[in-house]
């Protein structure tokens, strides 16, 4: 399956067998099946899940000189942009990953304010939002303080054909706490892990930490990944930071306190993991740009696991070049993780995310032109509703279309539907509950509130989750073979087929719903995002779309107005958010 990366004037999802990309997940499928993964060892009751033996080497391929040139274009455009958007005078707090690496780069920001900005905001607001678990405080102001040391010594030298900082150099990065972090507490937030230390970091976060990432905390997120973010036990704790007067109002799915950190400035970029809308929703509702890969693209080494055929790493980011920085280092093969080898290299993430120019004559001169010829696909009557919501959606694909993007309709082939829904979407039930076992037969008090989605997964039989494998596949044809014949990227109404075969999603806001469109009595504005996906290692693809509609509009640069500080004393315990019952939480469940 492996092929050469794509070259300048193409993405690689257009270059790849997709067709051995079907035979790849139906080996995966089968492996889960047999229980032929990673990790091998049967799960104990009385530790942490298994992972890969200590010492295995986390391959950092070396920046070639084609990827360092682009870096090199990436950090020239974004000079650029960060002038133009007024970068340069804004509070450290307020910038993107990308605008404050220009300033890191060009000497006006230190590593240390970044992170010494965003400590104090949570600080100062996270009792309100709720969005971190355990900050790292003490860890990441060292780490910066150490960064901005090694970046002057290197600057003092000035060796010619020094080393560059890495891509995240300074970027204080949120993780999600289900990925390992050397001693540091990573709960799950569950109780079967609230007292686990994992003896070494997870794959994506030791390429994260070498591309210069500072950790500065784990957030909240849906107890074992499978609902909004809240207590073992059910009590809402993440609020969106949009509404963070209203606990009705979701944060999105189980990487909610990922997103919230991010959208409420409190972190600069973060990572989530998605087997059910996970990384999008959370992102959607906040006003982020979140991109869920290809499955295997992101070592999953090192993650608490959900579903082993859907568990997928991504970035939850301000817009799409942060994202692109994100994904850039996070993805590669890991000989500890078999789902990322034999995949076609990495490819340039960067590129994909610089606007393109426009010639500057006709209507709307100037303006940013998509990368690629790009086909976008489009459901029959997704544009066509009514209100508001309806415009929106027309003025977004207007502006596609301005910018050279080819809008086609493109209806879900007959089955799509069926095969996404029902049994064949329960069929992750199955290998949910499988490497639990151990604990359910312990102490299912141990599953709180999300106790009866691994119970279902007990009951359902074998021919069933026969059936929704081979169904899942089925899924994976009719994408690969009529809808990606007549589009190279589409428009999803929701999540699960994607997340059912792998492909990759990305989400960026698109709009606003004002007060009181659509009901709930919430009285500000809410964001409104649109969901893409696209073929087999199609990530340059969504990233160009996002990056055409960001250079195009300006939705993704609304912040959320800060909440009013807490009472002085107030503790960081949710009380008086609500709880949801068994059945709300079933509703829910990734």
């Amino acid at each position: 399956m492996a092929s050469e990366a794509a070259p300048p004037d193409g993405p690689q999802d257009a270059r790849v067998d997709r067709r051995a990309f079907l035979h790849r997940m139906g080996a995966l499928t089968a492996a889960a099946a047999a229980g032929v993964h990673w990790p091998p060892e049967p799960l104990s009751a009385g530790g942490p899940l298994p992972s890969s033996p200590a010492g295995v080497p986390v391959p950092d391929p070396p920046l070639s000189p084609g990827r360092a040139a682009a870096a090199e274009a990436f950090w020239a455009d974004a000079r650029r942009a960060a002038s133009a958007g007024g970068a340069l005078a804004r509070p450290p707090g307020e910038l993107t990953a990308w605008e404050a690496g220009v300033r890191i780069r060009d000497g006006s920001l230190r590593a240390a304010d970044l992170v010494a900005a965003c400590l104090e905001r949570i600080r100062k607001l996270d009792a309100v939002y709720l969005a971190f678990n355990t900050v790292t405080e003490a860890e990441a102001l060292a780490t910066a303080a150490a960064l901005d040391d090694a970046l002057d010594r290197d600057r003092r030298e000035s060796l010619p054909g020094g080393k560059a900082p890495g891509l995240l150099h300074g970027i204080p990065l949120a993780l999600k706490d289900n990925v390992y972090t050397a001693g540091i507490r990573t709960t799950a937030n569950a109780h079967m892990f609230r007292d686990f230390l994992p003896p070494f970091d997870a794959t994506l976060l030791t390429r994260l930490r070498g591309a210069g990432s500072v950790l500065v905390g784990k957030t909240q997120m849906g107890p074992l990944a499978t609902t909004r973010a809240l207590t073992p036990d059910g009590e809402i704790t993440t609020l969106n930071a949009w509404a963070p007067g209203d606990p009705r109002i979701s944060p999105g799915g189980s990487s909610s306190g990922s997103a919230t950190g991010v959208a409420a400035r409190m972190v600069t970029t973060s990572v989530g993991t998605q087997t059910g809308g996970s990384i999008t929703v959370p992102a959607a509702s906040q006003g982020l740009t979140g991109l869920k890969p290809t499955m295997g693209r992101v070592s999953l080494r090192g993650v608490i696991p959900l579903t082993y055929t859907r568990d997928h790493p991504g970035p939850i980011a301000r817009d799409a070049r942060d994202a692109a920085l994100m994904l850039q280092v996070m993805a590669g093969p890991d000989p500890a993780d078999p789902r990322t080898l034999g995949l076609p290299p990495v490819p340039d993430y960067l590129t994909a995310a610089i606007p393109v120019p426009g010639s500057g004559q006709g209507d709307g001169a100037g303006e940013a032109m998509i990368r690629w010829p790009t086909r976008l696909g489009v459901p029959p009557e997704w544009a066509g509703a009514g209100g508001p919501q309806g415009e929106r959606r027309r003025r977004f694909l207007a502006s596609m279309e301005e910018g050279g993007v080819e809008v086609v309709e493109v209806p879900p082939p007959p089955g799509w539907a069926e095969l996404s829904s029902g049994i064949f979407n329960a069929g992750r039930l199955p290998e949910r509950s499988e490497p639990f076992l151990p604990w359910l037969r312990e102490d299912v008090r141990l599953f709180g509130v999300t106790l009866s989605s691994w119970i279902q997964g007990l009951l359902l039989s074998g021919d069933e989750y026969v059936k929704a494998q081979r169904g899942r596949l089925a899924l994976l044809r009719l994408a690969l073979d009529h809808v990606f014949q007549q589009c190279d990227a589409v428009v999803q109404a929701n999540h699960v087929p994607f997340d059912m075969i792998g492909l990759p999603l990305v989400t960026f806001p698109i709009g606003f719903r004002e007060a009181g469109e659509g009901g709930g009595g919430f009285d500000g504005p809410l964001p409104e995002g649109v969901l893409v996906g696209a073929p087999p290692f199609g990530e340059e693809r969504l990233l160009s779309l996002a990056a055409l509609w960001q250079a195009r509009s300006d939705h993704h640069l609304r912040r959320p107005p800060d909440p009013a500080a807490p009472d002085s004393g107030r503790t960081r315990a949710p009380g008086g958010r609500g709880r949801l019952g068994l059945e709300q939480v079933a509703d829910l469940s990734q």
